[in-house]
């Protein structure tokens, strides 16, 4: 399968509203918007996405859209993020959309945060070369509770 990344276009932004209103997809990433179906609050806050620093792209297997990888915040604490068609899961997509995004964007250290039990999410960051320095509990939105989050980071 061909992964490749490429700008966000306005097209794009249906697609990720559907994945992001996937009941098991939001129960794995855990960590999401407190409603993910208000399709007002989504527009808004890509709207703020595009308009920032982020560098944020599309992630293509074999020409389709099927997620979105972005690397944010300030720097010397800036986070990688991700998100994959949950048809795509376990195929490598991620983890090549994620080698694809640090090619792009040399900076380091990143970091990511993932749910404890998040496995997949685990395996490619650390496929990436992220390495676990921090546990935390946050409470995440798609599962209503307070859970434990692992802290990553990306050095030199």
């Amino acid at each position: 399968m061909d992964v490749e990344l490429r700008e966000v276009h306005d097209s794009d932004l249906p697609v990720f509203y559907r994945q992001l209103n996937d009941p098991e997809a939001l129960h794995m990433a855990a960590f999401t918007p407190k409603d993910p179906a208000d399709r007002d609050a989504f527009d808004e806050q890509w709207r703020r996405v595009r308009s920032s620093s982020a560098v944020q792209r599309t992630v293509l297997a074999d020409g389709d859209v099927v997620g979105s990888a972005a690397v944010y915040g300030e720097p010397g604490e800036r986070e990688v993020t991700y998100w994959v068609d949950r048809a795509y899961w376990g195929r490598g997509v991620a983890t090549a959309a994620l080698r694809a995004l640090l090619a792009e964007v040399p900076e380091r250290p990143l970091y990511a945060r993932a749910a404890a039990d998040n496995e997949g999410s685990l395996r490619v960051l650390g496929k990436c070369g992220f390495r676990v320095t921090a546990r935390a509990r946050g409470f995440a939105n798609a599962r209503g509770a307070e859970i434990d989050e692992l802290v990553l980071a990306l050095e030199g």
